[in-house]
């Protein structure tokens, strides 16, 4: 059988750990035995970002806007420990936060529904989609640990020699402190993302931050957020039957818990990361979970929105067996290979990325699935298996 061809390459990024074996069997099984496979290759394994100073990081990134679509494995976001067991040079930030800011686009997730797996929070019937900014917050700060005792300010210095400063607090011992920011540019970049997606899917879109408390970041959020959609979208909302509204964040979660679901839910960075874990999670899995960084500039990335499975690796290391779930890894390939074949005019690549995405749900709704799903099926006599043979598996199903 003649391979599917490609006349344009997809970035692709490496990374760590469990996921970072499970691309690789991805690759083999799935893909090369089907495509000629084209990429432009980045290694953002945490080794290579340590001995390039994360100039790889910043490559692919790079690269992303080069050739218009990427596919991301999952990395690690180091902390004290890995400085340690990786030798860093330093505590390298987020290659998700470094990407994403380059870009400046909107992370949108969904939960990957299939039969048998079923949501545990009884009320939700259709999937939630998580629309996350992708800009700034926790992923891009500046912290210090406070030593002692000492006085902690904010201060800005305007071009025009401006300066306005505000005491953050005077500590009395030591402690630790936090500066973060965004910028109206990307906040209005993440409204017209989500106002333009919520009108391509026919979608209400919720918007929720904490701006009572927040009363000048989060209430910047919220104020651009109504600006735009009452002065370009509020007519095309009531044209297409849905609809738009602001409620805060702790709203947002009691009414999502009570919902029916079928509707994109929009936070901002930190918030997004969190909630899309919680939405995967209760629909099923982590690794049931789709995820795309939309740039305005109509870049994409494709990753799986979970980690790289830490405690899975260090098994397979010692040879034991392992049953990861690959799923949000192949649909990150699919998603990318789809929108790479919808952007060359590639109709044969499109196609595979339909059946590979189809032979995937087959596979688990034969009863053939990693762990995490066995123990939360409704299907009988389903069929638990290794992580390699699970791709197998799915690999059986698209041959059939």
């Amino acid at each position: 059988m003649s391979k599917i061809t490609m006349t344009t390459p997809l970035v692709e990024m490496d990374g760590d750990e469990m996921t970072r074996i499970l691309w690789k069997m991805i690759k083999d099984e799935l893909l090369v035995p089907f495509i000629d496979l084209k990429t432009e290759y980045y290694d953002l394994g945490l080794e290579c970002r340590n001995k390039t100073n994360d100039q790889v990081t910043i490559d692919s990134a790079e690269a992303t806007k080069k050739y218009g679509v990427a596919v991301k494995c999952a990395t690690i976001t180091p902390n004290a420990a890995r400085m340690d067991e990786y030798d860093l040079k330093e505590m390298w930030k987020s290659p998700n936060g470094t990407i994403r800011a380059m870009l400046d686009g909107t992370v949108f997730r969904a939960p990957i529904t299939v039969k048998g797996i079923e949501p545990t929070v009884r009320t939700w019937k259709k999937p939630i989609t998580i629309a996350r900014h992708a800009y700034g917050d926790v992923y891009k700060s500046v912290e210090i640990k406070a030593p002692g005792a000492g006085k902690a300010e904010l201060v800005f210095t305007g071009e025009d020699g401006t300066v306005i400063k505000e005491t953050i607090h005077e500590f009395d011992g030591a402690g630790v402190l936090q500066g973060m920011h965004n910028v109206d540019k990307s906040i209005a970049s993440f409204a017209r993302s989500c106002f333009n997606y919520a009108l391509d899917t026919k979608q209400d879109l919720w918007f929720a931050t904490k701006d009572t408390i927040s009363k000048k970041y989060d209430h910047t959020f919220k104020d651009i957020f109504q600006e735009i959609y009452d002065a370009d979208y509020a007519q095309k909302f009531d044209a297409a039957g849905i609809e738009y509204f602001y409620t805060l964040i702790d709203d947002a979660v009691a009414r999502v818990m009570k919902s029916e679901g079928g509707y994109i839910w929009a936070c901002k960075n930190y918030d997004g990361d969190v909630m899309s874990d919680m939405v995967s999670s209760a629909f099923g899995s982590l690794a049931m979970m789709t995820s795309v960084l939309v740039s305005p500039d109509g870049n994409y990335e494709y990753e799986a929105a979970h980690g790289t499975v830490q405690r899975h690796y260090y098994k397979h290391l010692k040879g034991e067996e392992t049953s990861t779930n690959s799923v949000a890894t192949i649909f990150a390939w699919t998603g990318a290979l789809r929108k790479r074949g919808e952007l060359d005019g590639n109709k044969d690549l499109m196609e595979f990325a339909d059946k590979l995405e189809k032979a995937t749900i087959d596979t688990i709704e034969s009863g053939t699935m990693t762990k995490d799903l066995a123990l939360i099926t409704t299907l009988e006599n389903v069929n638990a298996v290794n992580s390699e043979n699970f791709i197998k598996a799915i690999r059986k199903t698209m041959e059939a």
